[in-house]
């Protein structure tokens, strides 16, 4: 199979051997035909499969083979969860249609809000966004989707964990039309908000599942490593780059504040290292990942922010120095390295904060994980014992209070002679005796009355 199989565009497919790219992957093999079709599409797969051509190919052959619903409204919207990952969207993209006529533009949250709105009068054809923003864009009138062809949602399932889903079906509403196209891509199909989503967004879409969610690059090798505290983890890290092979290295952290203490710690040892944190503004993101990518620097010290949707060739370790607190990140995290059929090594340190994180991802990837040890540094921390649960404790019912009004009235006994009186005026049952006259019955009843009388 090769990419001249899928019919595409001549132009495009002059494009394709010019990137140098000669076989598809798997999701783009099962995942163009679907597209270039028309079909709506809900596909998933592992990081670094190669999902973006899969959606960019298909969207350059819908708008280089069909006439446009407008002339003024864009034909095509990607978006992405994150900055970073539409970055990267983009920069694919604009390798397909730099010598074409038409243009894209890219809309970012944490850029110049006025340079976009100047950016969006000029009709792109194609735009690439982050849903924050665009969605705000929409409120003003910025642009229209009336005549939108095609919206692709990369990474659905990240873009709804981050709470985009209002701005989502704000923007499925605003290009609700019949001849609209829909792919969804996600990196699992067991998620039930996606699926809910998917079933107002999708008009009976095709589905593709290439591997589970918890399905990992088999071409990265995984080690974990029992540590006591934060001084364990330091030293096993200086223990890892003093010993190890290594090109270039991620190194994931719980905290924004241990990215810039660990990278200056790293750089104190003589080591390049640059820290990468959600709270610097994008121009400093976009230069740090710039750097990095360029391998001006040896180790990137981040949090989950650069865990998804970064292409990095010479990325050959990943450190979780911190276990993932979302479970899917750890998948996501380690698919930094072994990229393009290359071979990664993920490190991941498991201290008695990270246990329950540690066991979570043991029973997401469906393994039995062993732990490593380096001599001198063997961990006396073995794992925590699970709670036993605990018992639920019953409340105590409280008493009904009885109903005066039809609450039978209580039978007296008399203890003496085990006669029951109901009532006062009830006759008195006497035990069975011999057989009396008549008139000795009426002497003894009375005699019975006269004595419960005196007690």
């Amino acid at each position: 199979m090769n990419f001249s199989n899928f019919g595409l565009d001549k132009r495009l497919m002059e494009s394709i051997e010019h990137q140098g790219f000669t076989e598809p992957t798997e999701i783009q093999t099962k995942a163009i035909p679907v597209a270039v079709a028309g079909h709506d599409l809900i596909a998933s797969s592992k990081t670094g499969s190669g999902k973006t051509l899969a959606f960019i190919l298909p969207a350059i052959q819908r708008v280089s083979t069909q006439r446009a619903l407008s002339k003024k409204d864009p034909r095509v919207l990607i978006l992405a969860p994150t900055r970073e990952l539409a970055k990267q969207v983009y920069g694919q993209l604009r390798l397909f249609t730099a010598n074409t006529q038409f243009k894209t533009v890219l809309i970012l949250g944490g850029e110049n809000f006025n340079d976009q709105v100047k950016t969006l009068s000029k009709d792109p054809h194609f735009i690439v966004a982050t849903p924050g923003r665009l969605a705000d864009h929409l409120d003003q009138g910025h642009f229209y989707l009336q005549g939108l062809e095609l919206l692709v949602l990369d990474e659905a399932d990240r873009m709804l964990d981050l709470g985009f889903a209002e701005q989502l079906a704000k923007i499925n509403k605003a290009a609700d039309h019949r001849k609209r196209q829909t792919l969804l891509f996600s990196a699992t199909l067991d998620h039930a908000q996606v699926n809910d989503f998917a079933a107002d967004l999708l008009k009976s879409p095709k589905r593709i599942a290439i591997e589970h969610g918890h399905t990992e690059h088999q071409g990265i090798n995984k080690r974990f490593y029992l540590v006591d505290n934060l001084d364990h983890k330091q030293a096993m890290l200086s223990h890892v780059l003093k010993n190890e092979d290594i090109q270039q290295l991620i190194i994931f952290t719980a905290t924004r504040s241990d990215t810039e203490r660990l990278a200056g710690e790293l750089s104190e040892q003589d080591i390049d290292a640059i820290a990468l944190s959600g709270d610097l503004n994008q121009s400093k993101r976009n230069q740090i990942m710039e750097s990095f990518a360029k391998g001006r620097h040896k180790v990137l010290i981040t949090t989950d922010l650069a865990s998804r949707g970064l292409d990095l060739m010479n990325v050959s370790h990943v450190i979780n120095f911190d276990m993932p607190k979302h479970t899917e990140e750890f998948v996501h995290r380690i698919g930094r390295t072994g990229r393009a059929g290359n071979k990664g090594d993920a490190i991941s340190f498991v201290g008695p904060k990270d246990w329950l994180s540690f066991k979570n991802v043991e029973g997401f990837l469906q393994q039995t994980i062993s732990f490593d040890e380096i001599d001198g540094l063997k961990a006396k921390f073995k794992g925590l014992k699970p709670k036993p649960k605990k018992k639920p404790v019953k409340k105590a019912q409280p008493k009904k209070a009885a109903n005066k009004a039809t609450a039978p009235k209580a039978k007296r006994v008399n203890k003496k002679t085990m006669f029951t009186l109901q009532d006062a005026g009830d006759m008195p049952i006497m035990r069975k005796g011999p057989k009396l006259a008549p008139n000795e019955i009426d002497r003894e009843i009375a005699q019975e009355i006269d004595k419960q009388d005196e007690e």
